[in-house]
Formats: C-alpha cells, structure tokens, sequence
C-alpha cells in the first residue's frame, strides 16, 4: 500500500506550533547559510512588509516556499527532509527578535519564545521541547546561543568554532544588528508580519522512500540528499550514543576521502560483492536486505565500510604501498582505471580488503582482472554477461580458493579469446569505446613494463590517410581503393600523438608526415608506437601487414589469447 501524502499551506505561527517537534536528521548536511542568504531573506521579508501595522492583517501574503517532512498523521514529531536552511534561519530570527525587543524596552518579548520552546503540560502530558532541533553535533550550541540565549557572546571570541557554528553566531549577530537600527515599532509590526502573513507549505510522508521521492520531484537542480545520506541515518542512528559522534566521524572523513560520488558508488559496489548479481531493485532495499548493516552497526562500519572504502581509494589512486611488489599492483589498478566501466572493481575491492598485505598475490590477481576486463570491453560484452563473470570471481573469492588457478575463474574462454582476436582485427579506428586503451596498452607492451601516460592529450591518428589527394604517392603504395579502405582503420595503421589532430598534416606525404607530424619536441615521439612508424622507410601493404600481424601478437600474448596446449 502506497504510504499517504499530505500536503498544507500553513502561516509560521502553525509552523512553530504544538502540531509540529523538527529533528534534523543525521544524514543532512550542517547548517551552511551564511551571512549573505540571511540578510537576502530579511531584505525580502522587510521589501513586503506593510507601512503600518494596521496593514498587516489584511497585507499580501508572502510565500516562503515548501518543506519536506516525515511525519505520522497526528503527531508532532516531524524529520526534515527539506528546509532546515529555512527553518533554522526563521528559529534564529524569532531569536533575534526577542532579544532585540527586549533590549529596547519591550516588557512583552518573552512572549516570542513559545515559537521557539514547547511549553510542556503535566495535564496534557505535553514534554517541554524546542520546536526545532538541528544536527547533534552543533545542537547544544545552538540552544544555548540561539534558544536559550543562555551563553555569555564575548566568551566565544577565543573559541574555535566549527562552520555551522560560525554561520549561526553570525547570522544571529547580523540579525540583532539590523533590528536593533530598525527600531522598536518596525520590529514588533514584522514579528507580527511573519507570523500570520508568511506561509510555508508543509509537505509530508510517513516514510523515507515516499519523502525521498517527493524531493526529487520538487527540486528540479537535483537534490542533494542520497540513499548513502539515508543509510548513514539508519546505521549511524542505531549505534549507541556514546559511540555516535566517533562514528558519524569515520562516516564523514571517509566519504570526503572518496568525494560523494565514488563514496555513493562505493555502496553499489558494495551491494555486488554481497549479492553478486544485476541490481533487481533499489540500492537502498538491497543494500538492506544482502548487506545488512543494520544487524551490527558498528560491526558493519568497522568491518565492511572502513576497509572497502580504503581498498576502493588505494585502487582508484594506484597509492597502495609495500615493502615490495607496490609498483606492479598499481601499475595494474592504473589500466583497470581506464576500463570504460566499473563493473570489475566488486571483486577487486573483495580480494584486496582479503589480501592486502600480500603483494605477490594481489599483483597475480589485478593481472588476471585486467586481462579478463580488457577482453570483456574489446569484445563488447555486455553488463550482464560482465556482472555474471565477475560473480564467479566473487564467488571464488569468498570460498577461499586460488581464483586465479588454471581453470579458475579469471581465466579466458575459447569462445571469448577468438572473439577479442577477430575484435583486434577489426576496424579499430571507429571502436570508439576501447580503441584508445587498446592502443595505450600495446604501446606499454611495446616500451617495457612500467610505461605511464600522463599526458593531457593522447589523440589516434591514421598513418595511412583516410583521404589521400590524388596524385600523391599513397595511392601509389595502395592503388586499389578497396585496399586502402580495408586497411585506414585496423591497429596496425594508428598511432598515438601527444598534441590535437590536424585534419592537414593528416594527408602529408609519408615522409613528411613523420617529420613534422608524427615526432614530437626535439624530433622524438614519446610513445613506441609511432616511434615504430618514423623509423620505417615506406608504408606499403606488406609493411602494415606485418605491423597488424606483429601489433595482435603482442597483445594476444599480454592477455594471453591463445589457448594454452
């Protein structure tokens, strides 16, 4: 049954009432409005207000956008999904204004608190609350500078405060300010103003899946809450108290570490190595369901996070390190790196976290990965055909076996090894997916092991032109147009350049072609590849011929092509 959705407009003063108690939840980013988009909201709110205070009552009204809630029909308790920016800004205003009232003489300030606390009542069983609580971490400051105003200011100034912090003091110290030259009589008439004039609507859900669904229809920019965002409230959430802080800690250092999106990938990755197949529903239900952290919490973060998130940095940054064997293993990790998906990286997250100390093994393992990955692209397998071979890696890996054994796993078929040959020797040129790792990867055989590409450009250029002009002596090394057109786009006639194309130099006598072309600074190329070419005398047939045949050879041996006897 689809969870019920309510949606009202309501004045601020039935926001900040008994029929709503706001958490911020622990998934929400902190408080981030600065200076700058608190004054901006006051400059509105005060462009609206009405010159008198008879005018008020019957003023335009002013709309200040929507929030998100999970929240029960009936009861107060209410998570925001969206609009803690609004919600804290507006709390620290009501502040603001109570104090500022008071300092000027206004016996009836106090009287703005009950938009700030919950009056509790024995009778009714009602708690004393606030109307709004923010994150754990910058809560207590906030009732104490903001709420309570129970905290001396000028006790603060040798404090380090931490950024939500800093952007509340400052907002509250900006809003005092510009109240305090505003006088008695203007901040009582916009007190008065936001309270019965200013709406917001309140949009709600009793579950997080339908809250979800509903912000992301509503923010057209994208939103910035995620289903990592939720399952950090969720696991976070259920570790005890006196363990909360230093975990919510591990949580944020190690998605900056990541950065959001590889941190989001990494429960996606997470979610294959526990359930090994094609994704069938949300990562959030799978997650919950195959990987379970909510069983052990604190086991889930100490045993399955930390150390997954480490080996999925240490592989996407090549930065593993050992007494020996570190440069074969990020050498490795640096091709894989260049697989244009990553579907391999569930079992090379499974066999590091299992094999990190030994560098001997992991450096067999990230040969055997990159090979059978490199095929998967050149023959254009498809992602269930990937996620299905990768499962069987994961498979072995969680039973313990030697996965890289003959006859293992990692190991290539004969269907799949004749199918990357006829892929090597095939029109290259247009393989727009896989020709440039193809050809990084044979000029690296070519070099020697440990060649690295760090050049800001790496285009592929034809030797061979794709359109010779008549007369030239192309066509006079390749008469037959059929000829020419068979052999323009196969490996054996490209090269790699460290500059942007020129559609001119493109059809440059051969010659001249390597000259001015194909060789880099000071007359040197820095790939072997094209260094190949400039050393040759002519490019004839029977030249490219025995470039393909000798270009296939050496990758056929690389990733082992050729089925063992």
């Amino acid at each position: 049954m689809s969870a019920r959705i309510h949606g009202s407009e309501h004045p601020i003063q039935k926001i900040f009432s008994d029929d709503f108690a706001f958490t911020i939840p622990l998934y929400q980013r902190p408080y981030s409005w600065a200076t700058e988009q608190a004054e901006e909201l006051l400059n509105d709110l005060l462009e609206a207000l009405p010159a008198t205070s008879a005018q008020v009552q019957d003023g335009e009204p002013y709309f200040l956008g929507s929030i998100v809630l999970i929240k029960q029909d009936g009861q107060p308790p209410s998570e925001v999904i969206d609009g803690q920016q609004r919600l804290t800004t507006l709390t620290i205003l009501f502040a603001a204004m109570r104090d500022t009232l008071r300092d000027l003489g206004y016996a009836g300030a106090g009287g703005l608190n009950k938009y700030l606390f919950q009056e509790g009542d024995a009778f009714t069983g009602t708690p004393d609350r606030p109307r709004l609580s923010i994150r754990e971490r910058d809560n207590g400051f906030f009732r104490q500078v903001v709420q309570d105003a129970s905290l001396d200011l000028s006790s603060l100034q040798a404090v380090v405060l931490s950024d939500p912090q800093r952007n509340i003091l400052e907002n509250y110290n900006l809003f005092c300010s510009r109240l305090k030259v505003l006088g008695q009589e203007t901040c009582l008439r916009l007190s008065r103003y936001i309270l019965t004039n200013c709406f917001l609507v309140a949009v709600s859900t009793p579950n997080m899946e339908s809250a979800y669904r509903i912000f992301s229809v509503m923010n057209d920019r994208g939103m910035d809450l995620s289903y990592t965002d939720i399952l950090k409230s969720e696991i976070i959430g259920a570790i005890p108290e006196v363990k909360r802080e230093a975990y919510t800690q591990t949580w944020e250092s190690t998605e900056e570490a990541l950065g959001r999106a590889s941190f989001e990938n990494l429960f996606s990755h997470l979610r294959t190595v526990f359930r090994k197949l094609k994704a069938q529903d949300t990562l959030l239900k799978e997650i919950r369901t195959f990987v379970r952290p909510q069983d052990n919490p604190a086991a889930f973060m100490d045993d399955t996070l930390k150390p997954h998130a480490d080996a999925y940095r240490i592989i996407r940054n090549q930065e593993y390190e050992a007494t020996h064997g570190a440069e074969a293993v990020n050498e490795l990790t640096g091709w894989l790196s260049r697989i244009d998906n990553e579907d391999w990286v569930p079992p090379a997250l499974a066999y590091f976290v299992r094999h990190r100390n030994n560098p001997v093994a992991l450096a067999e393992f990230f040969r055997a990965l990159e090979r059978l990955a490199a095929v998967m692209m050149v023959i254009r397998a498809d992602v269930n055909k990937r996620i299905g071979r990768y499962a069987e890696v994961l498979s072995e890996i969680e039973t313990g076996q030697a996965v890289t054994r003959s006859g293992g796993p990692m190991d290539l078929r004969s269907g799949e090894m004749e199918r990357a040959l006829t892929a090597l020797n095939a029109d290259m040129y247009n393989a727009k997916k896989i020709n440039r790792y193809v050809l990084l990867r044979l000029d690296s055989a070519l070099s020697g092991a440990g060649a690295t590409y760090d050049h800001k450009i790496i285009t592929i250029e034809h030797v061979l032109p794709q359109n010779p002009k008549p007369g030239s002596l192309w066509l006079q090394w390749f008469p037959e147009a059929d000829e020419r057109e068979a052999w323009t786009h196969r490996l054996g006639n490209l090269v790699l350049l460290s500059k942007t194309k020129n559609s001119q130099a493109g059809n440059y006598e051969f010659d001249k072609k390597k000259t001015t072309y194909f060789q880099g600074r000071g007359g040197v190329t820095p790939f072997a590849l094209t260094s190949q070419v400039t050393n040759a005398a002519t490019w004839t047939p029977q030249v490219l011929q025995q470039r393909q045949q000798e270009s296939v050879a050496v990758l056929a041996r690389l990733w082992g092509l050729q089925p063992q006897p």
